[in-house]
């Protein structure tokens, strides 16, 4: 099985991308009431052995972050996840822009990185969806880890795959510390489905 896109492929999951995290960074934005921005997608095939170093080259050094998952998945054996993470110090930022004037209690600011992470998660997939003309079944959020280092996010024993395509994204608020850094995951058999429907709007035009 070919694991990797071809370049007409990758670019164009780039370039759909991009427009599905600007519907999410502009959900975001009305709900916030801020200006949001985004970064340019970062679309790579990686081994399960070398995910973590991919993922931790977003993250500064040191930094706390707090991981909210949630299972995609499509009647073509299109699946995967979507990995939304929060720094600790963006969380309080966030809460301050959603209008708390006190610290949040745990319980409380959980809930509102899994409100956060479903409405990005939701946008950019469900925009992704509509692109390929497809429909996506998710899980509900969870909360993956909590508050620990991002070595502990993602862990030799969490990976079941030798291979997985990782798009990264990242959003923040301007003149804000606050980063959410998401990614999506999708493993060796969804590959190729996804390859597939790319090919399939390619030929479209």
């Amino acid at each position: 099985m070919n694991m990797h896109l071809s370049q007409d492929q990758a670019d164009t999951l780039q370039e759909l991308t991009n427009i599905a995290m600007g519907q999410a960074g502009s959900s975001l934005a009305q709900i916030l009431n801020v200006f949001v921005e985004l970064s340019i997608p970062q679309i790579r095939v990686v081994e399960a052995g070398k995910i973590l170093p991919a993922i931790a080259a977003m993250i500064p050094e040191h930094e706390q972050v707090t991981a909210v998952r949630q299972a995609f998945y499509n009647r073509d054996q299109l699946r995967g996840e979507a990995i939304s993470i929060f720094t600790q110090a963006g969380c309080s930022e966030l809460a301050t822009c959603m209008g708390y004037d006190s610290e949040l209690a745990p319980r409380e600011e959980q809930e509102l990185l899994l409100d956060v992470s479903n409405i990005l998660s939701g946008a950019v997939l469900n925009g992704l969806a509509q692109q390929l003309a497809t429909d996506l079944g998710y899980s509900a959020p969870s909360i993956m880890a909590e508050q620990c280092s991002i070595d502990k996010v993602i862990t030799p024993e969490n990976m079941t795959w030798n291979y997985a395509l990782m798009v990264g994204i990242d959003f923040g608020i301007e003149n804000k510390t606050f980063k959410c850094h998401q990614l999506i995951l999708m493993a060796e058999e969804s590959i190729k489905v996804l390859a597939q429907a790319l090919d399939h709007f390619l030929e479209s035009f």
